[in-house]
């Protein structure tokens, strides 16, 4: 995939190949300044895109916009061409996986198996295809050993692939993971992004502040930075350019 040098700022809600559209989306707490600043981008179908920034910046609330956990003052959010409001939430939500930061959040049954199959039985899927495609996610990801495990059984890296498996068990087709290799060690890391790369899913983006792990995982970087987004470019090309990683406080060799 080939990219220009800057990407458009002014989202098309209605392109056939917008995955995720943003615009200008505002969101303050009460009586405080706004944390999100008019934030507007498009993402588009067989996009990867990390969101860069550092803490505070507004990374966090952004993502809990994309899956209606917070509502903003003003703006829109289409994902798939579907704008996000109460009433398509449901709908929307189908088709966005979200991974949480702490994959303790998103580990709740017994075994990490009932784990798998819980959202796809929760919306009418077969048991036994359910637990097909657990076991088949399982494999993939090298969990076949802790099936019948509970999470609080699992490494760190164990936990979070599970918790990734556990989304992608209902097909999403944009998928968002907020800080993916938090307390991973290297040989997790890199596993990790195999297992990213290879992923069918139409969009990822991804909020990170793991510079060296975006390069192998992403192609387009978004840089966020008081509330706004600042920079969009390819992950590359930014990755080499110390002094505006600098200037944004994301000093690469940290």
């Amino acid at each position: 995939m080939s990219f220009s040098t800057s990407y458009p700022q002014t989202p098309n809600a209605h392109s056939r190949d917008a995955g995720l559209v943003v615009k200008d989306l505002v969101f303050a707490y009460p009586k405080q300044e706004p944390v999100l600043r008019s934030v507007s981008f498009t993402l588009n179908q067989g996009e990867r895109v990390a969101l860069l920034g550092p803490t505070g910046c507004g990374k966090s609330t952004l993502l809990d916009h994309l899956i209606g956990l917070k509502q903003a003052k003003s703006g829109d959010i289409w994902i798939q061409g579907t704008r996000l409001e109460p009433a398509t939430l449901p709908q929307v939500r189908r088709q966005v996986g979200f991974c949480f930061q702490d994959a303790n959040d998103q580990l709740f049954m017994p075994t990490i198996l009932e784990d798998i199959t819980f959202g796809p039985r929760n919306y009418g899927v077969p048991p036994a295809v359910a637990v097909d495609k657990a076991r088949q996610l399982l494999a993939e990801f090298g969990l076949e050993a802790c099936a019948n495990r509970s999470a609080h059984e699992l490494s760190g890296g164990q936990k979070r692939l599970a918790a990734l498996a556990a989304i992608l068990a209902l097909e999403p087709s944009v998928l968002i993971l907020d800080e993916p290799t938090t307390g991973l060690d290297p040989a997790w890391r890199r596993h990790l992004a195999k297992v990213l790369c290879q992923l069918p899913v139409q969009v990822l983006l991804i909020a990170s502040h793991d510079l060296n792990w975006i390069r192998k995982t992403t192609d387009r970087a978004m840089v966020m930075g008081q509330g706004e987004i600042k920079l969009d470019r390819p992950t590359q090309e930014l990755l080499q350019d110390g002094a505006t990683l600098e200037n944004y406080g994301l000093p690469v060799d940290y």
